[in-house]
């Protein structure tokens, strides 16, 4: 069953088209990449995706409801309840404790629980790390608390920019083997990357260019569909 639904979706920016008629469907429990050269449309796409713009033309099914013209209210009502967002550049609060910066996601979606926020944190190995803040943590870490937030609240899809954009190899290799894990628990995940050895893990690779996509690839077997 699909989860995510795009059907000819295009976006314009006045005069530029970020994206044309795009067509995708992701299923409930996969495990996706998007790539493509900078200006290709992969940023315009995850803000779609995301909640965080609607398209000009075409529509947005997410678990079975058109999102496509929703108010901002509502699309922020639904990146809170469905999506898990994980940024490239971390976008922690600096004067919160790892602890405190997984907790404030769940102050918008329901009520603070420590004792949840502790065991997401325990989920990529930081609980001995609940207590210091952003600028005590490498980068790696940060990356792991921001993937913690965005567990919390068990959300359907979880979207990740550039997740190991700013990582070195070791902690690169330490994030994606928690996708993986998760990938293996059933969660459906998105990452939109740069890099090929990142989107190898994922089941489908979809390659954009100039706002179109120019292909999908069936990582397991090396086919196109």
């Amino acid at each position: 069953m699909d989860l995510l639904e795009l059907k000819n979706v295009s976006k314009n920016y006045g005069s530029l088209a970020a994206l044309k008629d795009i067509q995708l469907s992701v299923r409930r429990g996969e495990w996706l990449a998007i790539m493509g050269p900078s200006g290709s449309g992969k940023t315009t796409m995850m803000n779609i995706i995301g909640c965080m713009d609607r398209p000009s033309a075409g529509d947005v099914l997410l678990d079975g409801v058109n999102i496509s013209g929703e108010s901002n209210r509502n699309l922020t009502a639904v990146r809170r309840d469905k999506i898990g967002l994980i940024f490239q550049q971390f976008h922690l609060v600096n004067y919160l404790t790892a602890l405190e910066n997984v907790m404030v996601a769940q102050y918008y979606h329901s009520m603070p629980d420590e004792k949840e926020a502790m065991a997401a944190l325990e989920r990529v190995g930081l609980a001995a790390r609940a207590k210091h803040l952003p600028s005590q943590l490498s980068g790696g870490e940060q990356q792991r608390v921001c993937i913690a937030r965005a567990l919390i609240n068990y959300p359907a899809l979880i979207l990740a920019d550039e997740p190991t954009g700013n990582l070195d190899e070791a902690n690169e290799s330490i994030v994606i083997d928690i996708f993986r894990q998760l990938h293996t628990e059933g969660s459906t995940i998105i990452v939109v990357t740069h890099d090929p050895e990142v989107a190898e893990d994922a089941e489908r690779t979809v390659v954009l260019e100039h706002g179109k996509i120019a292909k999908i690839v069936d990582n397991k077997n090396g086919a196109l569909t």
